[in-house]
């Protein structure tokens, strides 16, 4: 246990930080699922939006930057070849 009043912040902090985090990264992964079962034209309207999504992850060092054009490109490929 952690045995400065600084520590014990820092615990109660990180546990808030994480499960923001998680929250983000799974919001954006079932946004990601909708875009892929969805047809042309509801795939092109959602499209902007979930690479929003993936540059914000990206920038807050949630998702590794690669992993995060990667994405967008599978996702861009996906919806020009529906």
């Amino acid at each position: 246990m952690a045995n400065h009043k600084s520590a014990l912040k820092r615990i109660r902090s990180n546990e808030a930080k994480r499960l923001r985090n998680k929250y983000q990264h799974k919001t954006t992964r079932n946004a990601i699922k909708k875009l892929r079962e969805s047809d042309k034209s509801g795939a092109e309207e959602l499209l902007p939006g979930v690479i929003s999504m993936v540059d914000k992850l990206a920038k807050r060092n949630i998702i590794h930057t690669n992993k995060a054009a990667n994405l967008k490109s599978k996702l861009t490929k996906h919806v020009a070849a529906l």
